[in-house]
């Protein structure tokens, strides 16, 4: 019986052995499977924590772009109003000429233009007293005096305010004050913007 108390007692201590082997590797098992998740865990985190700023950087940088643009654009529309307002007050010191000098530049510009002497001058109802009858017969008188036809016209139906729109042949020439302005606003637009801004 002895034999069969050290055979249990054997196959018991063996057993014993063995669940405390089992156990140990189930237990190495356990943490090893612990500690590989958690620097998995912990490598996700890093990487989504990156990922974060990095987006972070990313709409950070677009918010400022976006605000130093709208910025830019604020300051160009604004300085654009400006310039516009610049060449409106010239169009308005143009149309508040003295008499004087308003026949100046309708003379003068009328010289450049090379009459054949059968043109219609287009003007304003309010510049009427301006050009009043003895204005177009000295001017048609001075153009017989060069061998030109002297039978210019007026019209004075122009919708515009200010200068004049020849009218020869059914070709326009426009000479308003604000088709002058406009045609030398790109070539001074840079110059006015130095002289404002700068």
């Amino acid at each position: 019986m002895s034999n069969l108390n050290n055979l249990t007692s054997k196959i018991l201590n063996d057993a014993e052995e063995k669940k405390k082997y089992i156990l140990a590797e189930a237990e190495a098992q356990k943490d090893k499977i612990i500690s590989k998740k958690t620097n998995r865990a912990e490598a996700d985190k890093e990487e989504i924590i990156t990922k974060a700023n990095i987006e972070a950087e990313v709409k950070k940088a677009r918010i400022i772009s976006n605000a130093k643009l709208s910025v830019r654009n604020d300051m160009l529309r604004a300085k654009q109003d400006v310039i516009s307002k610049v060449f409106n007050e010239a169009i308005e010191k143009l149309q508040n000429l003295s008499n004087g000098d308003y026949k100046y530049y309708v003379i003068s510009t009328l010289d450049s233009l090379e009459l054949e002497g059968t043109e219609v001058i287009i003007i304003n109802e309010k510049d009427k007293d301006i050009f009043s009858n003895e204005f177009l017969e000295a001017l048609n008188k001075e153009l017989e005096s060069k061998g030109k036809k002297g039978s210019i016209t007026l019209n004075m139906e122009g919708k515009f305010n200010g200068g004049f729109i020849l009218d020869r042949n059914g070709i326009q020439i426009n000479n308003t004050f604000e088709a002058l302005i406009n045609s030398l606003r790109g070539e001074l637009e840079f110059e006015v913007n130095k002289v404002l801004f700068d």
